[in-house]
């Protein structure tokens, strides 16, 4: 899933971040230093309801990230390094080359996917008091940019990124990116010529957050991101959370004209959750303007945006991202934590999603709806503790005249994720 970011966890991260990652308290390289490993399967089907061929894939990932410390001083260094490795299980001539799986690219003729995928990034970095400066091979987790990591290898790119926290609960980034690796392939020829950006996020007190955010895709677009989260508990096992997100963005007028599209675009989603103990009931409302739709991801060479397949961060975004043209959409959702219930770990949400208003070549009022379906399950003590199992199915469904604009069917989506701390 292109999952909503709560901006309440995230700075909370941030914050927490500031508060262990000084570089007065570094105790060196390699004490510091820590080696995760990740085991992911994957697969994912789509059955396309508009006469297109099914599309499915399954692969086996071992992921390897290694994180150093900093040498001691005023001023520390470090390096970082991210190894990942996948064996496509299933998926060949036919079913694999869908936009929105891409586990493994297929041959520049549309042929055969491939068999095997070896991927190897390496970063360094500097460190001063809260300040870390770093470049090489990266993986953005930002409003206007953010690179995916839920599929079966992780997308990344390269270049120079500031990240600061000198302010307890304000955290500010910035950066310049020259070059994005897609997920599905080894290699650094995705298209992208450059990707600027700047923002911060802010902790202003335990309920409230906010953040802002600007980037620029040269070429392609410029973009900013607004987005504001209240935390109201209203008893001891009841609370009220408020998240807005949006965005405003103006396409370059080649790009546009490629396209064949207008340039500029407003989305936003505003989203209110009602959490009484184990249960989570949300209602959410999504609403795009201007004369083209809401354009994030994908690759330059294959006509994308090439600012992360994650970079979405609104509340109706699931199989569908409902950002057409001029869309607007509702979301209701319930969402149970079945460790009140006996059972720790387990967890399931459902939402259903409808969208109306959207313009096409052949019409202004295209619609489509999605229900969508998740359960996951974490092991939480044993030989396999954090062992994550997560079903996902969802079905959607748009009507012909908006077909230019999106596609329905049905999907189900089956990972299995092992992690493990080497040291």
């Amino acid at each position: 899933m292109k999952k909503e970011i709560s901006l309440i966890a995230f700075s909370l991260f941030t914050a927490t971040s500031a508060i262990a990652g000084t570089q007065s308290e570094s105790q060196g390289v390699i004490a510091d230093s820590h080696l995760n490993l990740l085991f992911r399967n994957a697969y994912i089907n789509r059955d396309y309801h508009n006469g297109m061929q099914d599309k499915a894939e399954w692969g086996q990932a071992v992921i390897a990230t290694f994180q150093s410390g900093y040498t001691q001083g005023p001023v520390g260094f470090g390096v970082d390094g991210i190894a990942q490795y996948a064996v496509r299980l299933d998926g060949g001539r036919g079913r694999s080359g869908a936009g929105g799986i891409d586990f493994f690219k297929q041959g520049n003729n549309g042929g055969r996917a491939k068999s095997d995928l070896a991927k190897f990034g390496s970063t360094v970095k500097m460190r001063v008091s809260n300040t870390v400066l770093s470049y090489g091979n990266q993986r953005p987790a930002l409003p206007i940019l953010n690179a995916d990591s839920s599929r079966l290898l992780f997308e990344s790119y390269t270049g120079t990124m500031l990240t600061s926290n000198e302010i307890a609960g304000l955290e500010i980034n910035a950066g310049y990116f020259t070059d994005e690796q897609r997920k599905s392939d080894d290699r650094h020829n995705s298209g992208l010529k450059s990707l600027s950006f700047g923002g911060a996020s802010y902790q202003f007190n335990d309920r409230f957050s906010g953040a802002a955010y600007a980037s620029d895709v040269k070429d392609v677009l410029n973009k900013q991101y607004l987005g504001m989260s209240v935390q109201q508990p209203l008893s001891s096992n009841q609370q009220l959370n408020l998240d807005f997100n949006g965005y405003h963005s103006r396409l370059d007028s080649d790009y546009a004209r490629k396209l064949d599209t207008g340039r500029s675009n407003i989305i936003w989603s505003l989203a209110a959750s009602y959490i009484w103990d184990i249960q989570t009931f949300k209602l959410a409302y999504q609403q795009s303007s201007g004369s083209t739709g809401y354009h994030y991801g994908g690759y330059r060479n294959g006509g994308g945006v090439g600012d992360g397949g994650n970079t979405i961060w609104l509340a109706n975004s699931y199989w569908s991202d409902f950002n057409g043209e001029d869309e607007r959409s509702w979301q209701a959702s319930y969402g149970l934590d079945f460790s009140g219930l006996g059972l720790p770990g387990l967890s399931w949400t459902t939402a259903y999603v409808r969208g109306d208003n959207i313009k096409t070549a052949e019409t202004s009022n295209g619609k489509e709806h999605e229900w969508f379906n998740q359960i996951q399950y974490q092991v939480q003590q044993g030989p396999a503790k954090d062992l994550k199992l997560k079903l996902r199915y969802s079905v959607l469904r748009v009507s012909s005249n908006a077909s230019d604009y999106n596609v329905g069917g049905n999907e189900i989506r089956a990972f299995v994720e092992y992690p493990l701390s080497a040291f």
